[in-house]
């Protein structure tokens, strides 16, 4: 599965996924429509970049005039940096330069900037990209890149999958707007949940469900379900669960999910496990109900509620407020009750910190749920 080479990625950092243009497009597009002017004037850093591949650079480059920016700076990894085992070889672009350097090609990261017009067409694009070597090899928690960082206005960026929780540490040590793409299951990262639950982060416009492709190098093994290689050669995988997590406000955020009451949810449910029934189940060590879809969510309901964590595709901060995340430390923090005694010796891994409840005789943990309340108008 495409998951499993999610997993796979964080073991072995193998973290070089080429996410696609028009994915990229299409998440911007929406920062755009909300507001016209949010690129006008700024810096973007796209620091996990590749820039000579990057679909990133290709498309702030393409579009640097029409988004108004200021100045693009986009930083790549240093090819002995990266955890591919194989020969490597620079490419066409890079030995035609007259300042391409063989020993500095493997060791050192590049830097490409676009503030003008390099060619003389009257126009900024991506042909008035220009390119040296970075000092070191890249890696965005280096003091080169940080230097570049605190200079930026926007950082947006694929980081690698292995580095999330660090890469959003140095991100909120930088106060800057950003849009990054992760997995959704980091946002039960302890260094990321607090950040969603405070609203100085939330989830990006265009990616709600489903898988999405990725370019992946040559000598990334095609073991997941959904892959391809195209008629030059080019090597794609589908990964499931991808999010957009930003800071950049958009339009969806606003709108308030339409709602049925309990007795509507009950008659004319879409879910079976909802239709029909005269009850949402209550939770055994805190009270609230588990709403096991979000379009299950009860209108006419004032207490917490555990919803999916999907609930964040939808969320809109001006109708519900998140209580908080029970599972483990967070569990405990939110005091839910331990398990029984009896329960825990009849049922081994409860831990306590979960959420569960009751199904015929024995305790239901449901998968990643977030506690919630609509808000009182």
């Amino acid at each position: 599965m495409a998951n499993t080479n999610l997993a796979n990625a964080k073991t072995a950092k193998n973290d070089e996924f080429y996410t696609q243009y028009a994915d990229i497009q299409k998440e911007i597009n929406a920062y755009l429509d909300y507001d016209p002017n949010v690129f006008r004037g700024k810096t973007v850093l796209l620091p996990c970049d590749d820039p000579e591949w990057s679909n990133f650079t290709k498309f702030f480059a393409q579009n640097f005039e029409l988004l108004g920016l200021k100045k693009l700076i986009s930083t790549s990894y240093a090819p002995e940096s990266k955890k591919y085992k194989m020969p490597y070889q620079p490419t066409l672009f890079e030995t035609q330069q007259p300042y391409f350097n063989p020993d500095k090609s493997k060791t050192n990261g590049k830097i490409f900037v676009l503030t003008r017009d390099v060619t003389g067409d009257n126009r900024i694009d991506i042909n008035d990209l220009e390119w040296q070597y970075l000092e070191g090899d890249g890696d965005f928690r280096s003091k080169e890149i940080r230097k570049l960082r605190d200079e930026a206005d926007i950082i947006v960026t694929n980081p690698p999958f292995s580095l999330f929780r660090e890469f959003v540490v140095w991100l909120f040590e930088s106060g800057k707007q950003f849009s990054i793409i992760g997995n959704v299951n980091a946002i039960s990262y302890k260094e990321v949940f607090p950040l969603i639950k405070d609203n100085k982060m939330w989830m990006g416009v265009s990616i709600h469900s489903g898988d999405r492709e990725f370019g992946v190098p040559e000598t990334y093994p095609l073991e997941a379900a959904g892959w391809r290689i195209d008629e030059n050669g080019n090597r794609y995988i589908r990964v499931k669960g991808v999010r957009w997590f930003t800071n950049i406000d958009h339009g969806r955020r606003h709108e308030p999910l339409q709602l049925m009451t309990m007795d509507e949810n009950f008659k004319h449910s879409k879910h079976k496990e909802i239709r029909g029934r005269k009850d949402y189940i209550h939770f055994e060590n805190y009270d609230a109900i588990e709403i096991p879809f979000t379009d299950a969510i009860p209108s006419d309901y004032e207490g917490a509620m555990g919803v999916p964590l999907t609930f964040l595709d939808k969320y809109c901060p001006e109708q519900f407020e998140i209580i908080g995340h029970p599972h483990g430390d967070y569990g405990l923090e939110l005091g839910l009750k331990p398990f029984p005694r009896e329960l825990k010796a009849k049922n081994k891994g409860l831990r306590g910190g979960d959420l569960y409840y009751m199904k015929d005789g024995k305790p239901e943990l449901p998968y990643r749920r977030i506690l919630i309340r609509k808000k009182r108008l």
